[in-house]
């Protein structure tokens, strides 16, 4: 069975991987011309690295990665600790996987150094695809067509694979925006950052700080009212001094983060409603094609790892005459859509959570946050205990 992949983002390398160790004949396109991460964090749960670990990249992920002591909500304004629960060796100690902080330019480049280079063929943008009874044609703008047992539309929140299968339709906007930045670690060192996922929680907007890559760099996301802002882009430029001024009245720790960056990208946040079906015949879609979510919950990049796992798993039935095509790529649809849209929907519900100005609401949301957060096991066990490839 021969599988073509379109996009070699996080999601597609990792399926290429899950592919390939199942014994199917699998090739990557993708329309950038080199593969390339802004600076950018990124948070993997266990039920993403159990998945990684497996594919033989634990050296990569010790290398580069950086396992958070806890995960925590503080006040905005005094830094009141609102919940702690213990990551680092009591999360690996329950769920049997560590938690890590990377940069996305570094676990791009663990996984893509994993995937042979002659199956990945970069500058091919998709522009269309072509179902016969067995087969797909995908075509490309480059004028080369490539033709396959199955294609897996990785190619993210835009896909053109997506709009194959369901047809066009617009990203919907937070209403709010990103300002991220890394800052070298040695310039926030008389700060004494923990080594722990950190969130910082205010009236319209929230504050996210951990450590990337082998803990030299800080990396954070400042989330705030959208205003006129709309261009999504990863490489957009923003103003540290507006960021800066969007957090006027926070606590000091919050203000010496931003104000260490020399630069920041700015990022207006979007989603997709929850997709009915990710599959037409032979086209599956994976990652963000099928469930773009807002980072609320830091699941986007698991989620697509955890696509990848189960794909692999249900199309290695179909290689062995156990199921069809088609009945495996369903299979797949009806394991993943419903775990994926209650992520996606509680990604959502923490965008509103964690914006509540000062009042009684809020008041009730921070003693929730101080009972049900006792241990990560209680809270988080239906997330990370989760394994893609038990079934």
């Amino acid at each position: 069975m021969r599988v073509i992949v379109i996009g070699a983002g996080i999601g597609g390398l990792t399926a290429a991987l899950t592919l390939r160790r199942a014994g199917l004949d699998t090739v990557i396109y993708e329309q950038a011309r080199e593969l390339r991460e802004v600076g950018a964090g990124i948070q993997l749960s266990p039920n993403a690295t159990r998945v990684l670990l497996r594919l033989g990249l634990d050296d990569a992920l010790r290398r580069d990665g950086v396992r958070p002591i806890a995960g925590q909500f503080r006040r905005w304004d005094d830094g009141r600790v609102l919940s702690r629960a213990p990551l680092g060796d009591e999360c690996e100690r329950i769920f049997g996987a560590p938690y890590y902080h990377f940069h996305r330019a570094d676990l791009l480049t663990a996984l893509a150094s994993a995937v042979p280079q002659e199956i990945v063929h970069l500058g091919h943008q998709c522009v269309g695809l072509e179902s016969v009874s067995d087969s797909v044609a995908v075509r490309f703008y480059n004028g080369v067509t490539a033709r396959g047992d199955v294609v897996i539309g990785a190619d993210g929140i835009h896909s053109m694979i997506r709009r194959e299968i369901v047809g066009d339709e617009a990203p919907l906007f937070s209403g709010s925006i990103a300002y991220r930045g890394l800052v070298p670690a040695t310039r926030l060192a008389r700060h004494g950052l923990e080594t722990n996922a950190t969130g910082w929680l205010g009236p319209d907007r929230h504050f996210v700080h951990y450590f990337v890559s082998g803990r030299r760099y800080v990396n954070f996301v400042a989330i705030v009212p959208g205003g006129d802002w709309r261009i999504e882009s990863w490489t957009a430029k923003g103003a540290v001094a507006d960021a800066l001024e969007e957090f006027d009245g926070w606590h000091p720790q919050v203000r010496a983060i931003i104000a260490a960056a020399t630069a920041t990208n700015r990022w207006a946040l979007y989603d997709r409603d929850p997709l009915e079906r990710w599959t037409a015949g032979r086209v599956a879609l994976l990652g963000d094609a099928a469930h773009a979510m807002l980072p609320f919950m830091a699941q986007g990049a698991a989620q697509a790892i955890e696509d990848a796992a189960v794909i692999a798993r249900c199309l290695a039935r179909a290689q062995a005459g156990e199921i069809s095509i088609e009945g495996a790529l369903t299979r797949y649809q009806d394991k993943r859509l419903p775990r994926a849209t209650r992520v996606q929907n509680g990604s959502r519900a923490n965008g509103v959570r964690y914006h509540l100005r000062d009042g009684e609401e809020q008041r009730r949301r921070d003693a929730a946050f101080a009972t049900a957060v006792a241990g990560t096991s209680t809270l988080n066990a239906w997330l990370f205990g989760h394994d893609a490839e038990a079934d």
